[in-house]
């Protein structure tokens, strides 16, 4: 924006009182012009972008189980639930929303009812570094919007002060030997400088800025949703293997007593001292399985401690063998998906504020006109300064002229709007591309829910079947009716099969919030603006 230049001549001051009876006509024909052409904007017209071909979910057309399973029915670890909510008795309610790229987002991790992973997200929610610097960029993003919008009205100054001046002969038309002697002026005055919105230049600076501190609020709320995804994940791997350490425990039980029945029968002569080395060496490789085990928990739980914004030392959490996840999340419809993810809400924002920028950059083809003006008073010496006959004014610049008409630029002008067209495109590029990565993940997640349901059935019954092989050997070995090793391999089977279970079930319970959070997160009654983590 133009500013005034300060009057540096008693005879531009003369100039500017001279025309001020005229000044009113003056000003008619550019405030016209101004009318005429002021927020006529020279972007592009801009539409939010649709995807053909997404009207629905391939998964969701898909019959229930797996192609493996034969019957496909719901089985006891996923009962259906009716689109838009969970169980009535559940501690939070999936709840059908109108969905939009400013909606709220609830509580969505309520809805596996477990209040240590209620807590868990609270903290997270205060005290996560990552999603603190993600409001610190959306605060960084509002104060540029608020400078964009502060071109839209004009700049006002103030100033009060001495100048010391000494004119020449030649500006005042006198002779070379005339001495004009110095003088001291001094001058209290506001300016007031504004450049008039042609042709929607400033308009779309400020479409843009705003368009930009949307952008970065959905990506706090993205981060916001991906923080609290990886809560959950890693809270649900923490119990998976608390499952895992409770059923190395129990086989370690086991084993100590079978080692000590073994050990009796050799004290007895009835087997051989293989058998009671093959007890021993099942015994020290299940603890040291565990240990493993151990080793990963604690990895688990670190970062855990991280995501809550705490050192590993300052965060434990008490052993809880994972709960199966029985809940079944309508995935609705496409096109619901591209209002509820903020990273796609984010994307088309990014399409929007370069969309306005092409207007910018083909505003600057056009004139820009910046009205400027000053009124103060001013007199000689400083007990004159503030009366009547010290007033004066000045309309218009002092050097240069308030329409500016740009004519050779060496082509800056078409490089800055061949590269505004060129974000534009990458952005639209990257809109089409975050929306098939939703698609994708969605897909994903429902695929994996499908199969899992079956497969956890499955493998639950294996478990038995195991288990009653195990039995079995235990009993013909007992009687002399088998070798060890048949005992070996069946609680061998029967250990594997049960950690299949533990660790299907913790997948099943991740691939469920993979699914909200594919789904851009839930909404409900007890959903927050979005404000500062505290």
């Amino acid at each position: 924006m133009l500013r005034r230049f300060a009057a540096t001549s008693a005879t531009s001051r003369r100039r500017s009182r001279s025309v001020a009876p005229v000044a009113s006509s003056a000003i008619l024909t550019p405030v016209f012009f101004t009318m005429v052409l002021t927020g006529c904007s020279l972007a592009p017209q801009y539409d939010a972008p649709t995807l053909a071909g997404a009207n629905h979910f391939k998964e969701a057309d898909h019959p229930s189980g797996s192609a493996f399973d034969g019957r496909g029915e719901d089985g006891p670890h996923g009962a259906s639930v009716p689109a838009g909510a969970v169980d009535a008795d559940s501690a939070g309610l999936w709840k059908a929303a109108q969905p939009s790229d400013q909606a709220l987002r609830g509580a969505w991790w309520r809805v596996f009812d477990d209040p240590v992973l209620d807590q868990l997200e609270s903290d997270a929610s205060r005290a996560s570094p990552t999603l603190q610097a993600a409001f610190s960029r959306v605060q960084a993003s509002r104060a540029l919007q608020q400078v964009a919008r502060a071109d839209l009205f004009p700049s006002i100054d103030a100033g009060f002060g001495p100048t010391r001046e000494k004119l020449s002969p030649a500006s005042q038309l006198r002779a070379q030997d005339v001495t004009i002697p110095s003088q001291t002026l001094w001058r209290a005055q506001a300016d007031v400088s504004y450049e008039v919105d042609l042709f929607g230049k400033v308009s779309d600076a400020n479409r843009a800025a705003q368009a930009d501190a949307m952008q970065s609020e959905a990506l706090y709320r993205s981060t916001l949703l991906t923080l609290q995804a990886d809560v959950a994940q890693r809270y649900f791997t923490l119990r998976e293997e608390d499952a895992e350490l409770a059923i190395y425990r129990r086989n370690v039980t086991l084993r100590e007593a079978q080692l000590q029945f073994v050990q009796h029968r050799f004290d007895e002569g009835e087997v051989s001292e293989l058998d009671l080395a093959q007890a021993k060496t099942e015994l020290a490789g299940t603890r040291a399985d565990a240990m493993s085990t151990e080793r990963q928990r604690a990895t688990t739980e670190h970062a855990l401690a991280v995501l809550l914004g705490r050192t590993p030392a300052e965060f434990s959490l008490a052993a809880a063998p994972l709960v199966p996840v029985r809940i079944d999340i309508p995935p609705g419809l496409p096109s619901d998906l591209l209002e509820r993810r903020p990273d796609v809400a984010a994307a088309e924002r990014a399409m929007a504020a370069a969309n306005a920028r092409i207007g910018v950059a083909k505003g600057a083809y056009f004139p820009s006109l910046s009205l400027t003006g000053s009124a103060g008073v001013e007199s000689a010496t400083l007990g004159d300064l503030f009366k009547w006959s010290s007033r004066a004014f000045l309309l218009g610049p002092l050097a240069g002229t308030a329409l500016s008409v740009p004519i050779f630029d060496g082509g800056r002008r078409r490089g800055n709007l061949a590269n505004a067209r060129a974000a534009y495109e990458e952005d639209a590029a990257n809109y089409r591309q975050t929306v098939l990565q939703a698609f994708q993940e969605v897909e994903d997640s429902l695929s994996d829910l499908r199969i899992l349901k079956t497969q956890t059935r499955t493998q639950d019954a294996a478990v038995a079947a195991s288990q009653r092989a195990a039995h079995i050997s235990q009993s013909q070995y007992r009687e002399g009716a088998a070798n060890y090793l048949s005992v070996i391999d069946a609680e061998r089977n029967v250990l594997q099969s049960q950690r299949s279970a533990a660790q299907l079930y913790g997948v099943q319970a991740g691939a469920t919030v993979k699914l909200i959070r594919a789904l851009g997160g839930g909404w409900g009654s007890d959903a927050k603006p979005l404000q500062h983590p505290s």
